[in-house]
């Protein structure tokens, strides 16, 4: 991983059209390396998350061309990749495991990432996640968060108050607040250079899997409605 993550900082510096296909070979030469890693990683998860299924790389990983449509950021590439093992591929809307190399240590773009979860849930999903830990007080989910050791919540674009409805004083309230039920980790370039990468991302994972089962039972409830 460190030849990719210096490649990645490479096309940081020289994040234009010309520098790229210039070093196009190069880049194939890192993504199929990249896509090696994938695919065992998704191996070694489906050995304690069953539910992933059988997933190719195009289902668990993502173009280097960055949409700049809606972006102030015109740079045309991403200086990541990127591997989601979720149930039934990235597309199925259902939540699950993310690994990120990037160019540097932290921050995103760019940064050496672990991530668990759903990102900005559907309003339906939310609403199940949030009735969910408040009917058993939090209990649940919480022990779900002790499990994950080494992951934090992401409590970016968190709302503000309490959702109307629940207890704003209930000791488990700052769960409700969440619109990312996601767990992250940046472990840094040290960690994703190592040669015990895979072994130490699966088992990071597999800390996250009680936290998973339960967004995606919420996912799952939310589509049977």
């Amino acid at each position: 991983m460190k030849q990719i993550s210096e490649f990645l900082r490479q096309l940081d510096a020289n994040n234009n059209r010309e520098w790229f296909l210039a070093h196009k070979e190069e880049f194939r030469e890192h993504q199929q390396r990249f896509f090696g890693f994938a695919l065992e990683l998704v191996g070694r998860i489906r050995e304690f998350d069953p539910s992933i299924g059988d997933l190719d790389i195009k289902q668990c990983t993502y173009r280097i061309y960055r949409d700049t449509r809606f972006s102030q950021d015109k740079t045309p590439y991403k200086i990541q990749m990127g591997v989601f093992v979720a149930p039934m591929g990235k597309k199925s809307g259902y939540s699950g495991y993310y690994l990120q190399v990037g160019a540097y240590d932290k921050g995103y773009p760019g940064g050496c990432m672990l991530a668990v979860g759903d990102y900005q849930c559907e309003p339906a999903v939310l609403k199940i996640l949030r009735e969910d830990i408040d009917l058993d007080e939090g209990k649940e989910f919480g022990e779900t968060l002790r499990q994950a050791q080494g992951f934090t919540l992401d409590y970016d674009q968190a709302l503000k108050r309490v959702p109307r409805g629940f207890d704003p004083q209930a000791p488990w309230a700052d769960y409700l607040r969440l619109k990312n039920f996601c767990l992250t980790k940046e472990p840094g370039l040290e960690y994703m250079h190592a040669p015990a990468l895979l072994d130490r991302a699966v088992a990071d994972f597999k800390r996250c899997k009680p936290f998973l089962d339960y967004i995606n039972r919420a996912i799952a409830y939310s589509r049977h409605q």
